[in-house]
């Protein structure tokens, strides 16, 4: 490793952790995750125990929340005290506009979020988070687990040079791109933005790489050959760069909350012929800024 992903990883890894009052705060890998006891996320949630899962939210990027018995106006309420509720799109019909339902059947060939990604970059207003509800899990040992990056660290690993590169480029993001397969309805207007390549969080300020191989078609700036090319780089290192992960084990009734600005995620389908079942609601919170 490079002197300067060295430093990049010891400077994330040996942080000051925040202190917790009503919390139970326990790391899943210095980089990233970590899962939070001590919460009922069925009840009102007290101001200060809210405050204090935002500073970990902040912190981990990744939180766990598990044995929750939670209603699907509980998983709302939780949400929208983060932000506004962001609707499906497309809405699904005759149903709750703001769930979107996780399923798997045995028959699945496939299923969606099985690679690298970060949740509708396309649109022009990102959103802030996601919040996955799990219910059924496939049998024990069958697999199932969702794999997270921090792309942060994704960044600061890269050498200064190629960071320079990369702050004075943009990238378009088109909703085509994940939608190959599947036929949307008629009436669905499919996303196409462009964003910094290289964002800021709008929290903390922390710079961040902000493409992802589900959306990220080009960057414009350069051709077509050196944009396939880099954007190549830079996917296998999101995907083969093991620093960069956590890995979250679903158990029936956990709740995986996500800051979609700074983390991608792959919900790995090795579970085939099992069945999985869940629900998401996401958090509207505005582009991310470059």
């Amino acid at each position: 490793m490079e002197p300067y992903a060295r430093e990049a990883l010891a400077a994330v890894t040996t942080r000051a952790l925040p202190p917790y009052r009503t919390l139970t705060v326990e790391r899943i890998t210095p980089v990233l995750g970590a899962e939070v006891s001590g919460v009922d996320l069925a009840q009102e949630i007290p101001a200060e125990q809210l405050e204090e899962i935002r500073t970990a939210f902040l912190h981990h990027h990744v939180l766990v929340f598990r044995d929750q018995a939670i209603s699907i106006e509980d998983h709302k309420r939780f949400a929208a005290a983060f932000g506004e509720l962001r609707p499906v799109n497309p809405p699904p019909p005759e149903a709750d506009p703001y769930i979107l339902e996780i399923s798997t059947t045995s028959a699945a060939v496939n299923v969606a979020g099985n690679g690298w990604h970060a949740d509708g970059t396309a649109d022009a207003e990102p959103s802030l988070g996601s919040m996955l509800y799990i219910t059924e899990v496939p049998e024990p040992g069958c697999g199932g687990d969702t794999l997270f990056a921090n792309m942060h660290l994704a960044y600061e690993m890269l050498s200064p040079a190629m960071r320079s590169l990369l702050d004075q480029l943009t990238a378009v993001h088109d909703g085509a791109q994940a939608l190959q397969g599947y036929t949307p309805p008629a009436d669905y207007v499919i996303p196409l933005s462009e964003h910094p390549l290289v964002a800021r969080h709008p929290e903390t300020g922390r710079k961040l790489l902000y493409v992802n191989k589900a959306y990220t078609s080009r960057i414009p700036q350069l051709s077509a050959q050196e944009s396939q090319a880099l954007l190549g780089m830079l996917f296998e290192t999101i995907a083969a760069r093991p620093a960069l992960h956590c890995r979250v084990h679903w158990t029936p009734h956990t709740l995986v909350f996500w800051d979609n600005r700074c983390v991608q995620h792959h919900a790995t389908y090795d579970y085939y012929p099992y069945a999985r079942y869940g629900r998401r609601v996401a958090i509207n919170g505005g582009p991310v800024k470059g």
